[in-house]
């Protein structure tokens, strides 16, 4: 009896743990938008501080098809591979799929990334400068 109380204590414990792990990871919404007015295109917000584990929530609004698109230049081997693996479906290094209609969405789990600032971009919108950043607390 005694070692069932202390396996069922136990198990409250790793999974309250577990709980308070899932309660830290925060969801950032990004929408992809088009400004028709004035031809601007934007990542809306277009700088997010986010720590590893949290989800990114890309959310094509208006103006498709967008993507998102992490810029290599700056990044390290370990980390362009971690953003790669945290990346699902990707169309190419770096790169989410073309998201093609208003009201799709693309999840990015954070992944384990050295504290600083990754640039990301639209390839469709590139030339119409939009682009966003992650800031890694």
């Amino acid at each position: 009896m005694k070692r069932a109380l202390r396996i069922g204590v136990i198990g409250m414990l790793l999974l309250g743990g577990r709980s308070a792990a899932a309660a830290a990871q925060q969801v950032h919404q990004v929408r992809l938008e088009m400004n028709a007015g004035n031809d601007e295109y934007r990542f809306s917000p277009s700088t997010i501080s986010a720590q590893p584990g949290d989800v990114l929530l890309f959310k094509t609004a208006s103006g498709a098809p967008h993507s998102v698109v992490f810029e290599p230049k700056a990044l390290s081997p370990r980390a362009r591979d971690a953003l790669n693996s945290a990346m699902p479906r990707r169309s190419a290094d770096l790169s989410s799929p073309l998201l093609t209609e208003n009201g799709a969405e693309y999840r990015v789990v954070v992944p384990a990334l050295p504290t600083g600032a990754y640039a990301f971009y639209c390839l469709p919108h590139r030339a119409y400068d939009m682009r966003g950043e992650l800031r890694i607390r």
